[in-house]
């Protein structure tokens, strides 16, 4: 009898061998059966999610880089007949400043030189419909930006003033057309920073 009861035993813990290694056979298969048709998919799904949104985000980039160099072209197209335009405003400028104050000029004279006023005037109505203006910075503090720096002098004013002008500047919109050409004033009287002691 107790043979039989060791045969029971055993086939009773052969039985349940098996039966734990078929559960882990079908836990495995079962594993095995979630990641292939549906987590794939998934994450095929998710691949593509993702490859939608950076295309979406670039196809933005490039819409809104070509708006502004088509915005740049529009506003900047003219750049360089403007700047060509400028040396003509200069010499109409040079022409009325050398003109003599004499009042005994002839008639045909006086017509003439209020003929290249008007014609002064107009230019530079014209370069301000089309927002081209002008940088005439005397007395301001000197800006390398917009201002290029000719010469030094001593003077009485604030250091970094410029205190003449010898061309004057342009501006295109927000883009400088060319700088104006200024003097700037050296060690004028020095600006004291006031320290408070009180504390």
């Amino acid at each position: 009898m107790t043979e039989n009861k060791k045969n029971e035993e055993m086939n009773e813990e052969n039985i349940s061998e098996e039966q734990e290694t078929e559960q882990a056979e079908t836990e495995e298969n079962a594993a095995e059966e979630e990641v292939t048709p549906l987590s794939v998919a998934e994450a095929e799904i998710n691949d593509l999610r993702d490859k939608l949104l950076r295309a979406v985000a670039e196809a933005e980039n490039v819409r809104r880089r070509a708006e502004k160099e088509k915005t740049d072209a529009a506003n900047y197209a003219v750049t360089t007949f403007a700047r060509d335009m400028l040396a003509v405003g200069d010499n109409l400028s040079r022409a009325l400043e050398a003109l003599p104050d004499d009042a005994d000029l002839p008639d045909n004279v006086k017509t003439l030189i209020e003929g290249v006023k008007m014609t002064d005037r107009e230019l530079h109505n014209i370069f301000e419909r089309h927002g081209i203006k002008k940088i005439d910075p005397k007395g301001e503090q000197f800006d390398h930006n917009h201002h290029q720096a000719m010469f030094e002098a001593p003077t009485e004013d604030p250091n970094g003033t410029v205190i003449q002008v010898m061309q004057v500047g342009y501006k295109i919109k927000e883009r400088l057309l060319r700088p104006a050409m200024v003097g700037v004033s050296k060690g004028g009287p020095e600006e004291t920073t006031k320290v408070d002691t009180t504390a």
